[in-house]
């Protein structure tokens, strides 16, 4: 992401904020980092913080775990793939407003953005990781057939680096759609302490600064989350292509 294009648009975010004229409508960027660092002051902001964050990263990570691991058999076997399909394709075309509903019925809203954030990652990992799995160079695995070569192996050197961009590019898009849909499911159900809860309050009580700020601290973190994934998963595929 380039610095001018970002200073661009915040300063067209300033002038719109300026044009408006009131803060109710519209904080202009300044305010909302001021407001922003103020509410960093308070133990409430980082209790709040801590709460999303780690039920939003648990969801990540079981939805890519799930992804991974159902991937692996339906790129072996057609059948387990058609099985596979329509529940796929189910959690990727029903609204995420149903799919919190029925959390609420069925689970605490305490684990609804860990459950929301389990089923907006499954589809996206799991597709990515099959369609590596199904584009793998049939020839390096005949080669890896006829020298003998054992499954583990096999995986670690051959399948695995050709697999992984696949599912570095799913983690990449599955890693914001998360933290939108996490945060979302958070401000219906309105768990006590989490982001989500406050967004909700600040709405209530019209303090739009809050808003403003709140989100900015969702988009911040979603970004430092985003950047710790991709670069574990490229320091990864560079330390295969050294094996």
């Amino acid at each position: 992401m380039r610095l001018w294009a970002v200073a661009f648009w915040l300063l067209v975010w300033q002038a719109a904020a300026q044009l408006v004229g009131k803060e109710l409508l519209l904080v202009s960027p300044v305010r909302t980092v001021t407001r922003l660092w103020e509410l960093a002051g308070e133990d409430a902001f980082w209790n709040s913080v801590a709460y999303t964050l780690v039920r939003i990263a648990e969801g990540f990570v079981l939805g890519m775990a799930a992804g991974v691991l159902l991937a692996i058999p339906a790129g072996r076997w057609r059948s387990v793939r058609d099985l596979l399909a329509p529940l796929m394709l189910t959690v990727k075309t029903v609204p995420v407003a149903s799919f919190i509903v029925v959390v609420l019925i069925w689970f605490s809203s305490k684990q609804l953005s860990v459950t929301i954030g389990f089923l907006m990652v499954l589809p996206i990992v799991y597709t990515n990781t099959l369609e590596g799995i199904l584009a793998r160079d049939p020839l390096l695995a005949e080669a890896a057939k006829v020298h003998r070569v054992g499954a583990l192996r096999r995986g670690v050197y051959i399948d695995l680096p050709q697999v992984l961009p696949f599912f570095r590019s799913g983690c990449r898009v599955a890693l914001g759609l998360c933290w939108k849909a996490g945060v979302a499911a958070e401000v219906i159900g309105q768990p006590k302490g989490s982001i989500g809860a406050a967004l909700q309050q600040a709405k209530v009580y019209f303090e739009t600064r809050d808003v403003f700020a709140w989100t900015l601290a969702v988009i911040l973190l979603s970004l430092l989350f985003e950047k710790l994934v991709l670069g574990f998963l490229s320091y990864l595929e560079k330390q295969l292509e050294h094996l």
